[in-house]
Order: C-alpha cells, then structure tokens, then sequence
C-alpha cells in the first residue's frame, strides 16, 4: 500500500491481506449497504434496540463456555442452571414477565443440552479464537468449541433459534469450514468435520468436509474478500475520515453517489431485522418493522 492514506495501491505493488471474520464476509454477501454501515462508516450510524433473542442465544453460549471451565466435580446439569441465571442477559424482551420466562426456558435448554455430554470429555478450546491466511486474506473468528475425536478436530457450533436446521446449513456454513481450516492449521492436526448442536430440538447436524470441499470454501472466502477489499479502498479514498478528537455525536461523512451506489443495499424480509434500518428507506419499505421480541417463539 502507499504511504498517503486511502491512496490505490500503484499497479503491480503486493496488496495488503484482507482482514476479516467470516460475519464480516457474510454481511458483504448479505447486503453491502449494511455492511458499510457496520465497518466503514465512521462514527457508525446508530443501531435500534437489543434483540431478545440475541440476548437468549448470548446467555446460553456464555453459559456453555463457562460450564467447560468449571472444575470437573462442578459440571452438573445444576451449574448449567445457575450459569445461565446468574449471567442472564435482560436486553430486548418486552417485559420482566417476558424475560423470567425465557430464562427458565434456557434454564432447561442448558441443563438438558450438558445432560448428554461426559463431563471427562475436556474440549481441546472452548470460545477459541483461531485464524489462517492466504495470499489474498487474513480471517480470524471464535469457534464455540473445538473438540478432539480420535486423531481429528471437529468444530462445534451452538444454535439456539426455532428454525429447524438441516445437514445442508452444515454443509454449507462458509464459517464452519473457514473454522475448520484454521484449526487445522493451528493446530497441525486434521479438522474435516463441522457439527451444528441445535439445542431447541436436540439434532446434532454434522457434515464431513473433504479437503476439496474445504478449499472451495476458502477460494469462496478470497473472491469475497477482493470483491470487498477494492470497495473498502473505493470508499476510504472518496470519504474523509474523522479527525482525532473529534465529537463521536458528529455526523457520518458525506458519501458521494458513486460510492453510494457501490454499498447498494439488497431489500428483502431480513430487512425487517437489520440494526440499521432507521438509515435505509429501501429496507423500510422491504418489510414491516419488528419489534424486539418478535423473533421469539411466545
């Protein structure tokens, strides 16, 4: 890269690694109008209100990290229910009722889910951040838990939405696979199968990667990461960047048209969901507003 800030890299000068996590590519392949306004724009446009049902997947994953670092003796379907209670998460219900209420469904949630696990059986990471790089990008990401089955890693990621899920969304979660080539890498052992562990129903949903599957995964990742790698670039070098010191109440910087147009947004039902909707008149009018609690299965 030049020296000058936000300047082009001169024709033929090595790029700069991409730095991501798969949530960030994700967002550049959902909708680029949202993902400026997560990691562009500066100070970032204000987000609505908490969701509930964010809060309730937070508890729980932070419940289930906490349970593994307990002292073995300790991990009882009973700590599991004290975990969840005592780092229960208030954001987003509509009431007090509300919330009490979802806190004893994630009491049993917890309890029932560490029901079936061995407690001898230490995970090799728990909330493990691990990271890999290419020519093209450097991605980075926290795996839920990482356990060893025989000579082989297997990644293990916790859901705690109502959407019945299927092998397909294992198969095809471009963050598990990323995960599972980074561990790997990390940790010089082989990592082909990723597991989604749906504690709403109790389905363990596993797909077993080749390494084909997963290099196609990883050259999915590097075109995403170009695509948003030459945007980024377009944007920092047409919008001044706040000055040290300056308010965090000021607007964001203008944006001029062309730039605009390439963070275009793309309107569908997820709009009713986004942070950021009060910001896009397209995502208003995709869908109706939600309320917090909506997500909810009340």
């Amino acid at each position: 890269m030049n020296a000058v800030r936000g300047q082009l890299p001169l024709e033929g000068m090595p790029r700069r690694l991409y730095s991501c996590t798969p949530s960030r590519l994700n967002t550049w392949l959902d909708c680029r109008r949202r993902y400026r306004f997560t990691y562009l724009d500066r100070p970032q446009p204000a987000k609505g209100p908490a969701w509930a049902h964010n809060s309730v997947g937070a508890s729980v994953h932070n419940a289930l990290a906490g349970w593994w670092r307990e002292p073995y003796e300790r991990r009882t379907p009973l700590t599991a229910s004290i975990l969840v209670t005592n780092g229960w998460i208030t954001e987003g219900f509509r009431d007090a009722e509300q919330s009490a209420r979802w806190l004893g469904r994630a009491r049993d949630l917890v309890s029932g889910y560490v029901a079936t696990l061995d407690p001898a059986d230490d995970p090799v990471g728990v909330e493990r951040t691990v990271a890999t790089r290419t020519k093209v990008i450097a991605l980075s990401g926290r795996i839920d838990r990482l356990d060893r089955r025989g000579d082989e890693l297997v990644v293990v990621d916790y859901k705690t939405g109502r959407r019945p899920l299927t092998q397909d969304d294992a198969r095809s979660s471009l963050a598990l696979a990323v995960y599972a080539i980074a561990a790997s890498t990390m940790m010089r052992t082989p990592c082909h199968t990723v597991e989604l562990h749906h504690l709403p129903t109790g389905e363990i949903l596993e797909w077993r990667h080749t390494d084909e599957s997963l290099a196609r995964h990883l050259a999915r990742a590097e075109e995403m990461a170009m695509e948003a790698s030459e945007a980024d670039e377009r944007y920092r070098a047409a919008v001044a960047a706040p000055e040290r010191g300056q308010s965090a109440e000021r607007a964001p910087a203008a944006v001029p048209g062309e730039i605009d147009e390439l963070f275009a947004p793309s309107p569908g039902p997820i709009c009713s969901w986004c942070d950021f909707r009060r910001h896009c008149p397209q995502g208003q009018a995709a869908g109706p507003e939600r309320q917090p609690w909506d997500a909810l299965s009340d």
